[in-house]
């Protein structure tokens, strides 16, 4: 593409000079020439061809002179426009106001045109440098445009009503996701599957960034359909994990905890992917973490088997569910926050809605890290038995 170059002077000699001595750039289409001869002439040239590159002008001039054609390009606030100033030798005042002002460089009279040449190669560096540049630019925002958007419908996918069934008294729940980057791998999820059951998840993608978040899009579909077929949590997961298999890329995994509440019983079925064990916060008992299942986490091997067991909540028990961004949240020395301090945290939970718990965890990171940089998915979903 042509480097396109504006000349303002009232002198035509000019004119003359530049076409002959840069004759071959200009018939190998490298450089293009426009005329004005005052400043007011070169504006209204700019207006209707606003790409050129170089404004090589004449400090001197009727009808608008170059120092105030000079203030009239900056206010066009294209970085990539450089003008070069053109004035007598002994004009060094006006000169030294020009480059004060911005211009990128300066010619006297008469014109040295091979020094005019070396100027202008300087100033065609500076455009492709200030061009490539403003690229990448709009390339990042595009991307960072497209980030919001897949966080946007990301954060869509889950559920944020809360509370959720108002209808039903027999619980409270309540979750959040936040993601170490724009969009994350973690995801929560919790719907009734018949007037009895209540079905809910907590989740891992083993990536982070924009494949894990395609890839927690598809395991939360797929877990959720199979989930609403009326199946127990190993027979859910048993089934989801045939259906990853298939659609996992590099490698990817995710591990789940699902489990199914009878909101009229207690009774809690439950099954563990390879995923961090929950706190069972007993209102009247002990404070301690579910135990495992034996299961892999969804999309590492075909054909796993999978089991579940079974606990009873007594009123006002609670559970907490986690991704391991909380355990191994660290602080500015590397200090892992652990199992044992999200154990203590837990059991000052008790008689706390399923909200507060979750902002007493995320207080108490918060706290632990000390402004330490995120470095994984943080998700957690609290839900407490009322009873009946």
């Amino acid at each position: 593409m042509a480097i396109k170059i504006l000349s303002v002077d009232d002198e035509l000699d000019l004119e003359v000079l530049l076409t002959q001595y840069f004759r071959r750039k200009i018939r190998k289409g490298e450089y293009e020439f426009a005329f004005a001869h005052n400043g007011l002439e070169a504006l209204k040239l700019m207006l209707d061809q606003p790409d050129f590159d170089i404004i090589l002008s004449d400090i001197n001039m009727p009808e608008m002179d170059g120092l105030t054609l000079l203030t009239k390009i900056n206010e066009m606030r294209n970085p990539a426009l450089k003008c070069i100033m053109v004035s007598a030798y002994g004009d060094m005042e006006n000169i030294r106001t020009a480059m004060n002002r911005g211009a990128f460089d300066f010619a006297t009279k008469p014109i040295d045109m091979e020094d005019l040449e070396r100027t202008i190669e300087k100033a065609v560096e500076q455009i492709a440098f200030i061009k490539e540049a403003q690229k990448e630019h709009n390339q990042l925002e595009a991307i960072q445009y497209d980030l919001t958007v897949a966080r946007d419908i990301q954060q869509s996918i889950l559920p944020k009503q809360f509370p959720p069934f108002p209808q039903y008294s027999q619980f409270d729940i309540y979750a959040t996701m936040n993601a170490a980057k724009a969009v994350g791998g973690d995801f929560y999820d919790f719907f009734l599957i018949d007037d009895n059951h209540l079905g809910f998840s907590i989740a891992d993608v083993s990536d982070k960034g924009i494949p894990a978040a395609i890839f927690m899009a598809i395991s939360r579909t797929v877990l959720r359909a199979t989930a609403l077929r009326q199946l127990s949590p190993a027979r859910v997961l048993q089934q989801s994990n045939e259906l990853l298999c298939r659609e996992s890329v590099n490698n990817m995994f995710v591990t789940v905890f699902y489990a199914i509440l009878n909101i009229h019983t207690g009774e809690l079925v439950f099954c563990n992917g390879g995923h961090s064990r929950p706190v069972y916060i007993q209102h009247e008992g002990d404070v301690s973490m579910l135990p495992l299942t034996g299961g892999l986490a969804l999309g590492v091997m075909e054909n796993a088997t999978y089991q579940e067991k079974t606990i009873r909540l007594k009123a006002n028990d609670s559970l907490f569910l986690y991704t391991d961004g909380i355990s191994e949240a660290m602080d500015g020395d590397y200090n892992q926050y652990g199992n044992e301090r999200l154990i203590k945290v837990c059991r000052s939970m008790k008689n706390m809605s399923a909200k507060e718990m979750v902002e007493t965890m995320n207080k108490s990171v918060c706290e632990f890290v000390n402004g330490a940089l995120q470095s994984d998915d943080i998700t957690m979903l609290a839900l407490t038995y009322k009873g009946e």
